[in-house]
């Protein structure tokens, strides 16, 4: 950050996590994080954020050491909170079956193997992902789609640990200030990638960004991070004008040369079918935003009997990568936040620096002209003003 610290990144955001500037990179489950777009925003005076809901403990530990020798600045690991109904969902191999057999036309399509459509492998579980992670104390844990349960919390506080929840709505944001979280993340529905409501069913917690950012900020007393449909200052700028402490973005990063992503992913985040997303359950068996292909619609006519997540995520993982290697975008899961078309295929200092060029002209930009007086509008010796006919009354 250039001409030292301007007073828009001197907020409690800045001050809570040592920041230079109040802009967070949005956490990428599914492999789309890496060490080097973490670690580039971090060094840029922004939080990089490192999505490990994947990794095993011993990668989580492994990841945090990783960080740590690329950045010396402030970086968030994220995990997700499992819901009550997955983490008790018993193994039904019957069921499972059935599952599989839904995408058994599109595997055959691929000439993929369908004995690869079997009961999935166990995930990582939460409680030895997050021992893990709060042993190996990263600056910040950020959380999706739930809370903590309280020793969690209290842990983490012991170790010096700052900690971000997510909120979908403003009685989530509530819960997540009353369990001692430091931070909120308002997460409105324009945001790519997964849901992460967790009081009420998605369908009921579908608010808009700059809906859900001036209700939150009213409310909590914590730091409010606005997230969802921000790509560039103008957006940064109308999220710190209604009350949020800083941004998080997603998609905008996820574009860089630096994430995850696949060249395919970015080449749609950056291409005219990135004007319109849809809400889709096809990959993962949870709603998620992504830019449609013919796999969310074709599935679409399924969409009540998809596994849950995380069945159908691992059911769908062979389909999902050997699309990936072989080009076809119509069956790759092309997460994507309603801002997109607002993204260029860009490094992540190049765009973070943008950025914050483009919040400060949009901060100091003058008011909308017909707000102005116009060059005649002073006519007389009283200097009373006059409009011209297009000007508001």
């Amino acid at each position: 950050m250039t001409d030292g610290k301007r007073s828009w990144a001197r907020g409690r955001l800045a001050e809570l996590l040592d920041l230079e500037v109040p802009i967070v990179q949005g956490p990428f489950g599914g492999g789309l994080s890496s060490v080097a777009l973490t670690s580039a925003v971090s060094e840029g005076g922004g939080l990089g954020s490192y999505g490990a809901h994947i990794l095993t403990p011993d990668g989580i530990g492994e990841l945090v050491s990783e960080l740590r020798k690329a950045t010396a600045r402030p970086f968030a690991v994220n995990l997700w909170v499992p819901h009550p109904d997955e983490a008790a969902a018993p193994s039904d191999r019957d069921r499972t079956a059935r599952y599989a057999e839904l995408l058994r036309p599109w595997f055959e399509e691929l000439d993929l193997s369908t004995s690869q459509l079997e009961e999935p492998p166990p995930a990582p579980g939460f409680e030895e992902q997050i021992d893990a992670l709060l042993a190996a104390e990263p600056p910040v844990i950020s959380f999706v789609m739930g809370i903590p349960e309280a020793r969690v919390l209290d842990e983490a506080r012991r170790r010096s640990i700052r900690t971000i929840g997510t909120a979908t709505t403003v009685e989530e944001a509530l819960a997540i200030e009353a369990a001692g979280m430091d931070a909120v993340v308002a997460s409105g529905s324009d945001a790519g990638g997964h849901r992460g409501s967790f009081l009420r069913p998605v369908n009921e917690s579908l608010v808009g960004t700059f809906s859900l950012v001036p209700q939150v900020a009213q409310v909590v007393s914590i730091p409010v991070v606005a997230a969802g449909g921000i790509a560039d200052g103008r957006g940064i700028a109308a999220a710190l004008t209604l009350g949020a402490d800083g941004v998080q973005i997603g998609t905008g990063f996820l574009a860089t040369e630096e994430s995850g992503a696949s060249a395919l992913h970015r080449a749609a985040l950056h291409g005219p079918d990135a004007r319109t997303t849809v809400l889709t359950r096809a990959f993962s068996g949870r709603l998620a935003r992504a830019i449609p292909n013919r796999f969310t619609r074709e599935a679409l006519v399924y969409e009540n009997e998809l596994a849950p997540y995380p069945i159908q995520y691992t059911l769908t993982r062979p389909l999902r990568t050997a699309a990936t290697e072989r080009g076809l975008a119509d069956y790759v899961n092309l997460w994507s936040g309603q801002a997109a078309a607002l993204t260029q295929p860009r490094g992540a200092i190049a765009y973070l620096d943008e950025l914050i060029v483009g919040t400060e002209a949009a901060l100091s930009r003058p008011a909308p002209g017909h707000l102005r007086p116009s060059r005649s509008a002073m006519n007389n010796d009283t200097g009373a003003v006059t409009r011209t006919p297009g000007e508001m009354a």
